[in-house]
């Protein structure tokens, strides 16, 4: 398993996966929409950035052609019913169709924890019925789903958006606070992909990715106060006024900080039943792993250097 193709490869975790499996001496294509929205990837040796729309299948298949392996970590948190259908459920479809019609075998996917075809959450539903679509190609495709919770780390959207918003205002009300979840580090959750490769151990499985401690999101966003020093006051919302918060939020023009959707996916504890798989190594703990949140200042480089570092 030489070559690997990343689909999703410039994101959050893309980025690290990138770098972890050009490390180990893999050959990695990331295909982009815009090639220079990624130019950092451009300078590790064994990266290869292509400008690609990978949701057109002739081009998928082209990309898959002269590859060993398959990796798709394509999501969105926001959005249409439509787009979520088309990141979650067509795109898995079509990777898989172009991993066939090119004899590629291996196959990893990105799902997530608390994914369901029953869920009020459009983002869950699409979500579990993308892997449903995965697993039912388990008998010609060497398939390994992962499914973290929430991913934090250099250049999350999660912790990140709470520090900047404990930045702006001294009071900050909080929509579903009691929400529960068990943050992974995202170097992790690129090591048990990385890891998961070469392992025919991994076939066929479906792994859960969680942090070694679970978390209200009221004890989080204290957490990243605290981080930064910064004396704030957290007001819980109750569950129609975090309903309503999120519905003003959805108005609100640009970038998203919450809408009714995420508000119904946080119904549901996002924890693991069992800890993070031993084969996959031990998960970071998240408080001793904040110094990022202080941007470019001492911390936050010290943290980078380490994370490059491998440490």
């Amino acid at each position: 398993m030489t070559n690997i193709c990343i689909l999703g490869g410039g994101g959050f975790v893309g980025r690290n996966l990138a770098s972890q499996l050009a490390r180990s001496g893999y050959h990695v294509t990331v295909p982009t929409r815009q090639r220079q929205r990624i130019k950092d990837l451009l300078v590790l040796p064994g990266v290869e950035v292509v400008e690609a729309d990978i949701h057109d299948s002739a081009t998928l298949e082209q990309l898959i052609a002269d590859q060993d392996t398959a990796i798709n970590l394509v999501g969105i948190l926001h959005g249409s019913r439509k787009a979520f259908e088309r990141a979650h459920v067509e795109l898995p479809v079509k990777i898989m169709d172009a991993c066939q019609v090119n004899g590629v075998r291996r196959f990893l996917h990105m799902s997530a924890l608390g994914a369901d075809t029953h869920s009020k959450s459009v983002y869950q539903q699409t979500k579990g019925e993308g892997e449903q679509r995965v697993l039912s190609a388990a008998k010609s495709l060497d398939i390994t789903i992962f499914r973290p919770s929430v991913i934090f780390g250099p250049g999350d959207s999660f912790l990140n958006l709470f520090a900047d918003l404990l930045k702006l205002a001294p009071v900050v009300p909080l929509a579903n606070g009691r929400a529960l979840f068990q943050p992974v580090h995202v170097t992790d959750v690129a090591r048990a992909f990385a890891l998961a490769i070469d392992d025919p151990a991994t076939f066929g499985q479906a792994y859960d990715l969680c942090g070694p401690q679970v978390y209200s999101l009221q004890e989080l966003v204290r957490i990243v106060a605290d981080t930064l020093g910064l004396k704030r006051t957290v007001i819980p919302l109750n569950p129609s006024l975090s309903l309503l918060f999120a519905r003003l939020m959805e108005l609100k023009p640009g970038k998203k900080l919450m809408t009714r959707d995420n508000h119904y996916a946080m119904q549901v504890d996002n924890v693991c039943t069992e800890g993070f798989p031993a084969r996959f190594g031990q998960p970071a703990p998240l408080e001793a792993n904040l110094g990022y949140l202080f941007g470019d200042g001492i911390k936050g480089r010290y943290d980078l250097f380490r994370e490059a570092a491998g440490r």
